[in-house]
């Protein structure tokens, strides 16, 4: 057996980003950027208004003039079309242009109209400076500005830019997708009544909702009976997406047909049984590129233990980073954190185990309760469970207030 350690950074040594793929902006939320972008605009496009008010030039104030002729209205979207003699104001909306010959703003409450309809103003502001509720040209960006690089997160504000620099398709590492195939003649679908001996499938439902909430595409390729000759079949066609999920038939037993039908089909084993609980029996293996027949990636190819508790934790643990990796991101989400136990707790056993636990804050601090768990098929446990608490190997009592590390779900 394997570290968790050593069998991360083997899986992580194999994964590498998938090829760029130029997609709408609007189908992009999530994905990492594979280009540079660059404004093709100065933002704003000209010096506009902040404030509804009147449009002037600081210079009238500077001579004591307090009192201006307004000679036109200006909306946002309008052009001005009278530039501003010495006494003249122009009335002015919020992000509408500035006039030729203003340089400040002065807000419409600060202002008291001189006849009807409006032809004068009389400003009851004292001061007027250069710039006053003005936003300059390319304040915000100047055209041929790099406003996006690669390896950025394209999240909704950047969606936002992306249309206000008029990229409406880019480049971006597209989503992995994850064939999901789990094993067993005992598993039955969801939707059917379990016979003697039988069982319903959770682990495809459990597995596909984690990939897409990891940011892939879940590929569901049904249940594989426990005969070699389906087992290639199915496994085959698995190994068109990125990354295969396998679940059961990779520990010790008669029918744990899957590395062999793996090796037969040309996947290199790279590991088998880690050193964790749960999750021991895990299997991770690659199909190396051939471009001959199509295959530019290397797929990485994953034998979770069918137990559901097990599949979960050893995705969290190595499929979700490998994930990551293949989408682009710089960082791979498995960031653990400290915090203090709730109550004393007894832990025996001679791995690593991640324990179902409940973490909340309290007082400024993590607070973690380890769950009541009865092992890898107790899947309804981890209901109330949002994290998992590292356990290191070992026989011995923790006190209540203890520090451990705890890696969040």
């Amino acid at each position: 057996m394997i570290s968790v350690d050593e069998a991360l950074r083997l899986v992580l040594s194999h994964a590498q980003a998938n090829r760029p793929r130029r997609l709408p902006a609007a189908e992009a939320l999530g994905l990492v950027l594979a280009e540079e972008v660059a404004s093709d605009v100065d933002s704003p496009p000209h010096d506009k208004s902040l404030v509804d008010g009147y449009a002037l030039g600081s210079d009238d104030f500077a001579r004591g003039q307090t009192e201006l002729v307004v000679v036109e209205q200006i909306m946002a979207g309008d052009v001005p079309r009278r530039a501003l003699a010495a006494g003249q104001c122009s009335q002015i909306m919020t992000g509408a242009p500035l006039p030729p010959g203003a340089d400040a703003v002065v807000m419409w409450e600060q202002t008291t109209t001189v006849g009807e309809p409006v032809s004068r103003v009389r400003i009851a502001e004292p001061t007027i400076r250069p710039g006053q509720n003005v936003m300059p040209r390319a304040a915000s960006f100047a055209r041929g500005q790099v406003l996006l690089r690669a390896g950025h997160e394209l999240r909704p504000i950047e969606l936002g830019l992306l249309a206000e620099v008029g990229r409406g398709e880019v480049a971006v590492v597209p989503r992995p997708l994850v064939a999901i195939l789990a094993t067993g003649n005992e598993l039955v679908a969801p939707g059917c009544q379990p016979g003697p001996g039988q069982i319903r499938n959770s682990n495809t439902s459990l597995l596909l909702a984690a990939a897409r909430r990891a940011g892939a595409v879940g590929l569901d390729l049904g249940i594989g009976r426990d005969e070699p000759e389906e087992l290639a079949r199915l496994l085959t066609e698995a190994l068109a997406a990125d990354v295969v999920l396998v679940s059961g038939g990779v520990s010790a037993g008669v029918l744990d047909l899957v590395p062999a039908v793996l090796a037969r089909l040309g996947v290199e084993q790279i590991f088998h049984r880690v050193r964790v609980r749960p999750g021991k029996p895990l299997w991770f293996g690659v199909s190396p590129a051939s471009p001959a027949e199509g295959k530019e990636m290397a797929k990485l190819v994953f034998g979770l233990p069918g137990n559901p508790v097990s599949g979960l934790v050893t995705f969290e643990l190595f499929v979700r980073p490998a994930l990551a990796r293949l989408a682009g991101q710089r960082d791979f989400p498995r960031a653990t954190t400290r915090a203090r136990l709730v109550c004393d707790h007894e832990h025996r056993g001679d791995r690593p185990t991640y324990h179902p636990a409940r973490l909340e804050a309290a007082d400024g601090e993590w607070m973690v309760r380890p769950l009541a768990w009865r092992g890898s098929g107790d899947l309804a446990a981890l209901v109330e469970a949002n994290a998992l608490a590292l356990l290191v190997a070992g026989d011995y009592s923790l006190p209540k207030g203890a520090t451990i590390e705890v890696l969040p779900l």
